[in-house]
């Protein structure tokens, strides 16, 4: 920390400061404050952001009145201008007059741009210094380059904190933020991260990296900020208050990925199990870009997803056997020498749930819906224990030349009427976030057991169906838990709290069916 960074921490800020900063906004005064007071239970670091309100000094008196009534409270007050990405469309001398006046109704940090700060006195900027911390703040709403050069501007001038905010276009850019942040915390109180979908992964490891402390929003939909995660998402979920230098990464790939139960039921078993690890989303928008940052962050475990089950196999330094013949990978992991070798858990996640159920896979009739990775994964696994495999896909000569190299039968839909099986399972997208769609109609199930690999909705269309035709049904909750818990044990070493994961994701579901109702009312 320079020797500029630590005139005023002493006074006024705790030794340790909280990790996470809700960011609070309203456009009415006693709404802010309603807010704050809902909050300050469990988060005593807060962000006023003044520049949503019309008249934002009417607000101090408020403010005022919070902060003396809570004494462990930690509070930044921002008025950020409207040309720096913020709402004030005040001049600079009236924004002055704002923090100013913020700063003497006992907020302990002031938030200041560099664009304005660069237009100040230094008599001006010195008298902020005089009653709060000044948190010097840059955003750049474009991209994430020239870090080096900006801080280099910002360090002209002396505060407590350099923030400084960029936007992620690619996974990458979160490496060159964390790179950065690892670089330079050491000598100066950096806040930093990325903002943007893609810059998630940065509002966790940033604090790993060096970030003194991250912004979060009050709840979802109230983001100051692109890509900001809740308070509660990062505590509970992230565990950032445990996030150090030897928390490892774990992450599930593909594009897209905001709609994955991973983080949830992956972070959840982490917790139970005492690891100290945290497992985050990674949106890959490419495979080159997903790849540098495994090797950079680095990244010791992943979940792959689509697209990128078949596509990753070249890049991978080795995989089993069972891999190979599937022919897609779903997980990664990164050996300590940093090379990556390749498993499939998905067959994992299709042959527990039926072994429970059937005393025995060798001779059981299996209709597998699909030809794509999750398919081959069924395929390959069940004809392993000795199942005999039909295979019905829209596209005729796909599902042929996986029935050739796994020495099953294709048959066509046609047939279905006069077929029966012992488990029908859909490894194909029909279905998926709908119960509108089925890729078989009643007449066509004939089967003791019909297992959906869809779990979101829990009950598909399909299995609907399959109910009232008197069929026993297997939720793909099953199979993504079997999965994930496969994935937990080849990372970790650790048996998987599978209870605890199972109920994790009833829940997050259950929640995700709720918000979706309310939306729609």
């Amino acid at each position: 920390m320079t020797s500029a960074s630590n005139h005023f921490l002493p006074r006024l800020l705790p030794l340790r400061m909280p990790r996470v900063c809700v960011a609070i906004a309203a456009s009415d005064a006693n709404i802010l404050v309603e807010k704050a007071e809902a909050l300050i239970r469990d988060n005593s670091f807060l962000e006023f952001r003044l520049d949503y309100l019309s008249k934002p000094a009417l607000a101090l008196p408020k403010i005022k009145k919070f902060i003396a009534s809570h004494s462990g409270a930690v509070v930044i007050a921002t008025c950020r201008r409207e040309a720096n990405g913020g709402k004030f469309r005040g001049s600079i001398a009236s924004q002055l007059d704002v923090l100013a006046k913020a700063s003497a109704a006992g907020c302990q940090l002031i938030d200041l741009e560099l664009q304005t700060a660069l237009k100040c006195k230094p008599q001006q900027l010195q008298k902020l210094r005089d009653k709060a911390a000044l948190v010097l703040s840059f955003h750049d709403f474009r991209g994430t380059k020239k870090l080096d050069d900006t801080l280099e501007k910002m360090l002209a001038i002396s505060a407590d904190f350099y923030k400084i905010v960029s936007t992620a276009a690619t996974l990458s850019d979160n490496v060159t933020m964390i790179k950065f942040l690892e670089k330079e915390s050491d000598k100066h109180s950096l806040v930093s991260m990325c903002m943007g979908e893609q810059g998630v992964i940065s509002r966790v490891l940033g604090v790993r990296a060096g970030s003194v402390f991250t912004f979060a929003s009050a709840s979802p939909g109230e983001e100051t900020a692109p890509g900001q995660i809740t308070a509660q998402e990062l505590r509970s979920l992230y565990r950032i208050e445990q996030v150090d230098v030897a928390t490892r990464v774990y992450g599930v790939a593909g594009d897209p990925v905001a709609h994955s139960l991973s983080p949830a039921i992956m972070n959840a078993a982490l917790r139970r199990e005492n690891v100290n690890a945290v497992y985050v989303a990674l949106h890959a928008k490419t495979l080159k870009d997903l790849l540098t940052c495994v090797r950079e962050i680095p990244i010791h475990g992943l979940s792959v997803t689509m697209p990128y089950k078949q596509a990753i196999l070249p890049y991978l330094d080795n995989t089993d056997s069972h891999t190979n013949k599937i022919g897609a990978c779903n997980t990664v992991v990164r050996a300590q020498d940093g090379k990556l070798y390749g498993f499939n858990t998905d067959t994992s996640g299709v042959v527990r749930p039926l072994e429970r159920r059937l005393s025995t896979l060798e001779g059981a009739k299996v209709l597998v819906l699909g030809a794509g990775g999750a398919a081959r994964a069924a395929v390959f696994g069940l004809r392993e224990r000795g199942a005999e495999i039909s295979i019905l896909n829209r596209s005729k000569a796909a599902g042929q030349k996986l029935a050739r190299r796994a020495h099953a039968r294709s048959v066509k839909r046609a047939d279905l009427k006069k077929l029966a099986f012992d488990v029908i399972i859909n490894a194909t997208p029909v279905g998926m976030g709908n119960l509108r769609e089925s890729p078989l109609q009643e007449q066509e199930i004939n089967a003791r057991y019909v297992f959906d690999m869809i779990y979101d909705p829990v009950e598909t269309r399909l299995l609907k169906l399959a109910r009232e035709r008197g069929a026993q049904v297997i939720s793909g909750i099953e199979m993504f838990v079997h999965q994930a818990a496969r994935q937990f044990e080849i990372w970790t070493g650790k048996p998987a709290p599978q209870d605890e994961m199972l109920q994790v994701v009833l829940l997050a579901l259950q929640e995700r069916a709720a918000r979706s109702a309310a939306a729609k009312k």
